[in-house]
């Protein structure tokens, strides 16, 4: 009898270490996917307020939210113009109010739907998340 000298893997080898990948991608890409959405609505809160801290300043000078109710009426740019930019940004202001709100770009892979607000109403401020407040306080 000879001895066959095998190298390699056989088909069946290859196709249950495929199968062993494929289940750990599928367990791993959900929280991958969360873990992205998280570190984006970190970058809203931190443009947000970047963009309060300069209305609050805009404030202090004029006296009156009104005139801070444009990105090009203070300080700090527009952070939707900056690339790569994952939320478009709008601010709504009156005399003693302003609120900041950052909606998710569709075109970035996200959903519309997550949006996260910052109300500030004669110092007490409220956040939201896509309509739900999540803290409030001054």
């Amino acid at each position: 009898m000879q001895k066959r000298n095998r190298k390699g893997f056989t088909l069946l080898e290859i196709i249950i270490v495929a199968i062993i990948i494929a289940v750990l991608a599928s367990l791993a890409l959900p929280r991958f996917l969360t873990t992205v959405q998280n570190t984006y609505q970190s970058e809203a809160w931190q443009n947000i307020s970047t963009v309060r801290g300069a209305i609050l300043r805009c404030n202090t000078i004029n006296n009156n939210y009104t005139l801070c109710d444009q990105f090009q009426n203070f300080d700090v740019s527009n952070p939707a113009n900056d690339a790569g930019a994952h939320f478009t940004y709008g601010i709504l202001a009156t005399q003693n109010t302003f609120a900041i709100t950052a909606t998710r770009n569709s075109l970035a892979g996200g959903s519309t739907a997550n949006s996260v607000k910052l109300l500030q109403n004669d110092g007490t401020s409220v956040i939201q998340r896509s309509g739900t407040t999540i803290w409030s306080g001054v």
